[in-house]
């Protein structure tokens, strides 16, 4: 029986990682936009499905473990949707960056089947400098609340609450959404990883580079001289969510050509134990 795997988020790089996660298995595409989903899946062929789900929506994301369940139990799950610094406010993009994974983590995991596992796409920024340590359990403990982003602000320094502090720490959040994951989806025989791109070349990179004066000055910095392509990331989903990589779990696959070792000397931006 084919195994069945949900991608969420159809924008370049989701569109790219369902075409490549096509052989062998059924797709469901799920993206806030449902006619865009729909396109996405009659563009693709095949057996895909097209759904609409609004991840920081509790009913919404129920709606979506519903279509899985429908369908049997999830084999690959695939969380691409997110918004970057020039997509969003901070609320916004602290709601689809942190709260949508871990409502959508949370929901599905009940269905996942024995040898499934789950890839959330995080970012370079996560890996980048240090976070507020009041944010810390912040994150932790309300990754899934409505409220999460009122929570976060209550905590930051007044006027750091700004789009491109709201990418980072959802980033962060959800690096340590899968590291605290690790061990309920191993409860299922099923692992879950983040794995955190660098600058990679898709239209929402090429918005984000023209409007934002800090990923300026990270292309500056390139060790490779060169952006990523999306097939290189998706060859590295495709490893991930394989037998290949049967124990990999709980940790961030950081593909970034080697930027973040080049200009951060705090490993990861985890804090220093005290």
């Amino acid at each position: 029986m084919e195994q069945l795997a949900v991608v969420i988020g159809v924008g370049g790089l989701g569109t790219a990682l369902a075409r490549g996660l096509m052989r062998g298995r059924r797709l469901l595409l799920a993206d806030v936009d449902g006619e865009r989903a729909a396109a996405v899946s009659r563009d693709l062929g095949g057996p895909v499905e097209p759904v609409q789900c609004d991840v920081t929506s509790p009913t919404s994301v129920k709606a979506l473990a519903e279509s899985v369940a429908q369908r049997g139990k999830l084999d690959v799950l695939v969380h691409v949707a997110g918004l970057s610094p020039a997509a969003g406010d901070f609320d916004s993009i602290v709601r689809v960056n942190m709260v949508g994974p871990a409502l959508v983590t949370d929901t599905l995991l009940p269905l996942a089947n024995s040898g499934a596992s789950a890839v959330m796409i995080s970012s370079l920024a996560a890996n980048l400098g240090r976070i507020p340590a009041a944010a810390i359990p912040v994150l932790r403990d309300y990754a899934a609340a409505h409220e999460l982003p009122a929570r976060l602000r209550s905590v930051l320094d007044p006027g750091s609450d700004d789009a491109n502090s709201a990418y980072r720490l959802s980033k962060y959040g959800l690096l340590m959404l899968v590291r605290r994951s690790a061990k309920l989806w191993g409860r299922r025989n099923a692992r879950i990883v983040s794995l955190s791109p660098g600058l990679i070349a898709t239209p929402m990179g090429a918005r984000e580079t023209a409007t934002n004066p800090a990923k300026r000055k990270l292309v500056k910095a390139w060790p490779l001289g060169r952006e990523g392509k999306v097939q290189e990331i998706v060859d590295v989903v495709e490893f991930l969510v394989s037998d290949r990589a049967s124990f990999i779990s709980g940790t961030d696959i950081l593909v970034d050509g080697g930027l973040a070792g080049s200009i951060c000397d705090v490993p990861f931006g985890w804090p220093e134990p005290h």
